[in-house]
């Protein structure tokens, strides 16, 4: 329930719906009972009538007469009778709606003074005593029985409160639809951006609200961009600077002359480049000046497994002649760099598949090695994550170089996944996407 209102278009139209349908109720309960009291005074209006009705012939017959003439027009709600006596007392306690018909009866015969009605309430609360005097002073009795008017069925009500319900629904999320279409355009446009992609803005098109949101975000996505650049220029000043001691270090280790220490100190050198290489390759990111252009990644592959191969490592690859594909040179080979080694390093060996899965191509890099187990599949992807049995830093890297290969994957619109093998070992596998607008 609380997903089906998780829409802006949804809570809209429950809301009017609730709205209207609360409205219409009141409305509804104030007009039948409004009806109610017309019902009832019309009531009274029709028994003040057959009461003057009932008098009026009386006196116009026989006293003898008169009682059977009663009885004969007695009917319905009225039970009449003729007597020299009033049956009803004067100042007896009579219910409202009896109070009401004696003045109705006074209003139909103005000739009649307030004595000449009397009203009384019997033993039964269901009946009603009234008494009219005659011209001659005999008395019209009539008992008259509690015969409420019957109220109209409440099914027209109800339909018609569902009826209306179901055009405001419909006509509410037509409304609210019409107005979050340019939000859903937004979140369609920043969905569809890539990672590398520059900056885009949003068109500051729609209701006020939704024009002040595209001008936020369109800000925001310019302090973000400039923040990159920032961060960049920084970083290729850092790297100059970092590069610079340590080849000075590389000089001078020519001047120590005990061996040991000199192989010691050049090993803690060539971790600092190792180091600084693979956070600045990281914190790099997606920026580079490197265009999108069409290349094969069957022999961008092929290289690096060849190259593996002439340092006397295990390693093959299985794909077709030719894939091509859009993307950055340097970026795709340090994000198959850093998977081939990775299974070198860590399992000994580097299986390398490439296939076409219609719209991607399917790079699949697996090893024979421990593997990873299942809760640390994910974190392993983060930066500077090491697992301590086997991946450690013992063993060379400093937890980038998985970091890396998703990042140039997904800068390239694609996927890096992990995965156990059923026998044994880690399986890579990147999908990249066979084509892709020009980016720079």
């Amino acid at each position: 329930m609380i997903r089906a209102l998780d829409s802006l278009a949804m809570r809209t139209a429950v809301v009017a719906v609730l709205g209207i349908v609360v409205v219409h109720v009141l409305s509804l309960w104030t007009y039948e009972h409004a009806m109610e009291r017309q019902r009832h005074a019309a009531h009274a209006v029709r028994l003040a009538d057959q009461l003057v009705s009932l008098r009026r012939s009386l006196a116009a017959v026989a006293p003898e007469s008169r009682e059977d003439v009663a009885h004969d027009l007695s009917g319905g709600a009225i039970d009449a009778h003729w007597s020299r006596e009033a049956m009803a007392a004067a100042g007896a306690r009579a219910t409202e709606a009896a109070q009401r018909l004696a003045e109705e009866v006074r209003a139909l015969a103005p000739e009649l003074q307030a004595g000449d009605v009397l009203v009384s309430a019997w033993a039964d609360p269901h009946l009603s005593l009234v008494a009219v005097r005659l011209p001659d002073g005999s008395w019209l009795n009539a008992r008259l029985f509690a015969s409420a008017p019957q109220a109209p069925g409440a099914h027209g009500s109800l339909l018609s409160t569902t009826l209306m319900a179901a055009g405001v629904l419909l006509l509410s999320l037509a409304i609210a639809a019409w107005l979050t279409r340019p939000l859903r355009a937004m979140a369609r446009t920043v969905a569809a951006l890539p990672p590398a992609a520059p900056l885009v803005r949003l068109p500051e098109t729609g209701p006020k609200e939704v024009r002040e949101l595209a001008h936020a975000f369109n800000g925001m996505q310019a302090r973000i961009a400039g923040l990159v650049e920032r961060r960049t220029q920084a970083l290729a000043a850092v790297s100059h600077d970092l590069r610079t001691p340590m080849t000075r270090l590389r000089f001078r280790l020519e001047d120590v002359n005990d061996p040991a220490l000199r192989h010691a100190m050049a090993e803690d050198i060539a971790e600092m480049e190792q180091m600084v290489d693979a956070t600045l390759s990281y914190l790099r990111g997606e920026a580079s000046d490197e265009p999108v252009r069409p290349l094969d990644l069957v022999a961008l592959v092929e290289t690096i497994v060849d190259g593996a191969r002439d340092r006397g490592l295990c390693a093959d690859l299985s794909a077709p002649p030719r894939f091509v594909v859009a993307g950055r040179l340097v970026s795709l080979k340090r994000m198959v760099s850093n998977l081939v080694e990775n299974a070198l390093t860590y399992g000994g060996s580097a299986h390398v598949t490439l296939t076409d899965e219609g719209v991607a191509a399917l790079l699949a890099v697996r090893d024979h090695g421990p593997g990873i187990p299942e809760d640390q599949l994910a974190a392993v992807l983060e930066p500077f994550v090491r697992l301590e049995a086997s991946r450690s830093r013992a063993t060379g890297g400093v937890g980038l170089g998985l970091t890396i290969a998703r990042t140039v994957a997904e800068a390239h619109g694609g996927t890096l996944t992990l995965a156990n093998a059923p026998d044994g070992g880690l399986i890579a596998t990147v999908r990249l996407p066979k084509a892709q607008a020009e980016t720079n």
